[in-house]
């Protein structure tokens, strides 16, 4: 994910709706009109997606992908990898000149929200409908984020798990270090490691969503509960103004004060966050379930033996439940809206190849945690990997705080942090966030 633009897709989606007015519906992406195609004729289908690195989770994807393009000679297939920081962004400037790819990556939130709501999307459920011992095999809760009206509109190819608190076992270890539970004690830590001349907890801030998705969600929810949350992600009840969000920002500044992360840390991305920490530069890391299959692709076996996974550290006093982690239904491939006849037959199938059974299964063992029923096979995946899908299975789910907040919010919290991980004030950033999520739901 990448910085997001001030306007969101509603008044993006206003300019397409200018440039398509009175133009005829037509049987494919957007362009130019389109006439009937020959049966002779291949058809032509583009897909956007955006998992392009060399992680193991990726190749999945990509390989499913490949697996769909083989088995379809008759279908013309534009597969495009584009990098997760830009993802977003793209997607939005392309559905401000309406031209919108066939098929493509939706985040689940507020990310697909905005589509649906800006009438760029169709509804898959007849394909679910098709396979219903497929739908029956997703776990409770999976489609709810992806669906409006009752009606689903992409299933999630994984998991969205973004607040695991990994530690190096070997390291505390060799330092005599406890493992922390309580928030207390994880300052003790950072403390502890820092006299020893080792970075406490490895973080990689340079896409500006990491801290947001990461650590304030699972933070935060610890201070104030979900019902909170919720509630001032609507306007409806609590203002981010409120205290206890200030104390959440409070803490998670106390860090950075603390000197818990590595020099430069809003210039790092997540895989290098990644790599500081698997190569043991870092006794902690507060990170996405994407990190597993990152780390797996990069980390040796001795390497990922010494890592142990729970989840972050409770507050005391705090309204959240401490054994949760935040997270749910992660993302899916959407249809675009235009799509009908053999293209919409196509991207449909190329839907269930990815996401289908055998899709989840190679999803699953490439060591990424998904919303689906699958025995994975443990000789392949990592030790690491097991422990979060054991640990994800004990657990509640708390919301990401980008699922909920609108363009304009998302954007002032990830900016926000950045600010106050290098000295801003808490109460200022509050503010920031609040008046932009109250202006944008014009309240």
């Amino acid at each position: 994910m990448k910085k997001k633009i001030a306007a969101s897709l509603a008044s993006v989606m206003a300019i397409a709706t200018i440039a398509a007015c009175g133009q005829p519906a037509e049987n494919g992406a957007s362009g130019g009109a389109k006439t009937d195609t020959p049966a002779a004729e291949k058809v032509k289908l583009s897909i956007w997606h955006n998992f392009s690195g060399d992680d193991l989770r990726a190749k999945a994807v990509r390989a499913q992908i490949d697996k769909f393009k083989a088995a379809h000679p008759e279908v013309e297939l534009d597969a495009q990898a584009i990098p997760p920081d830009g993802y977003r962004q793209r997607l939005k400037t392309v559905a401000a000149a309406d031209e919108m790819p066939d098929v493509f990556f939706a985040h689940s939130g507020s990310g697909i929200k905005e589509f649906h709501d800006g009438g760029l999307i169709q509804p898959i459920t007849p394909l679910l409908t098709k396979y219903p011992d497929w739908k029956s095999n997703f776990t409770p809760g999976a489609f709810d984020p992806l669906s409006f009206n009752d009606q689903v509109y992409a299933v999630p190819i994984n998991a969205s798990v973004t607040s695991l608190f990994f530690y190096n076992k070997s390291l505390f270890d060799k330092h005599g270090v406890t493992v922390p539970k309580t928030w207390d004690e994880l300052q003790t830590a950072v403390k502890a490691f820092k006299e020893k001349g080792m970075t406490p907890i490895s973080l990689g801030n340079k896409a500006a969503w990491l801290a947001q998705s990461s650590i304030l969600s699972s933070l935060a929810d610890r201070v104030t509960g979900s019902d909170w949350f919720l509630k001032a992600a609507k306007q409806e009840g609590a203002k981010f103004t409120d205290p206890e969000f200030v104390q959440a920002l409070t803490l998670l500044k106390g860090l950075s004060d603390a000197g818990a992360f590595q020099q430069g840390f809003n210039s790092l991305d997540n895989t290098q966050m990644e790599q500081y920490f698997i190569s043991g530069k870092a006794a902690m890391m507060i990170d996405g379930a994407w990190a597993l299959t990152n780390m797996a692709a990069t980390g040796t076996k001795e390497q990922l033996d010494q890592v142990e996974v729970a989840v972050l550290p409770s507050v005391p006093g705090g309204k959240g439940d401490p054994n949760t982690l935040s997270g749910g239904a992660g993302g899916g491939l959407a249809v675009n809206k235009k799509l009908s006849g053999k293209k919409l037959d196509a991207a449909l199938e190329l839907i269930y190849t990815v996401s289908g059974p055998e899709g989840m299964k190679a999803v699953a063992e490439s060591n990424t945690i998904v919303n689906y029923k699958v025995d994975v096979d443990q000789s392949k995946v990592t030790s690491l990997f097991y422990k979060a899908y054991n640990l994800s299975k004990t657990v509640k789910f708390t919301p990401v705080y980008d699922a909920y907040l609108s363009s304009q919010g998302a954007e002032a919290i990830n900016n926000g942090l950045q600010e106050l991980l290098m000295g801003g004030k808490p109460e200022e950033i509050a503010k920031k966030l609040q008046d932009a999520q109250a202006r944008s739901l014009g309240k």
